[in-house]
């Protein structure tokens, strides 16, 4: 049996990402040591290795955050749009015309809208 040669793009990401991770670990133990080296405290080395992951997470959320309403904006315009009364599927207004009832107002689905007697109509 071969092996699989061929990886997917899940795969292929999924590397991709393990590289930039261990990347970012190794810069980050350089930056620590180059620190300590010029003669900062171990425990301030850390606290600040802490202060610059808690920012950028703080960065990455207020992005997340505004990319995620400016997305609510415009599905809520689309749907403002979408059932807006703009749309001419069905006419609504009334116009004089000859019905079942004779000439007079109807609506558009055949409802005689002003008043009238069939008894007083002449022939």
């Amino acid at each position: 049996m071969t092996p699989k040669t061929q990886s997917n793009n899940a795969e292929r990401m999924g590397r991709w990402l393990g590289k930039v991770w261990r990347a970012y670990a190794r810069r980050e133990r350089q930056t620590m040591a180059w620190l300590k080296a010029h003669g900062l405290p171990s425990g301030v080395v850390i606290a600040s290795s802490w202060i610059v992951r808690l920012g950028v997470l703080a960065m990455l959320c207020h992005v997340a955050f505004w990319l995620t309403l400016l997305l609510v904006f415009g599905l809520v315009a689309a749907g403002m749009i979408s059932t807006s009364d703009t749309c001419q599927d069905e006419p609504t207004g009334t116009e004089w015309r000859y019905g079942p009832l004779g000439h007079g107002l109807y609506t558009y689905d055949g409802y005689r809208v002003d008043p009238h007697d069939p008894d007083e109509e002449q022939d």
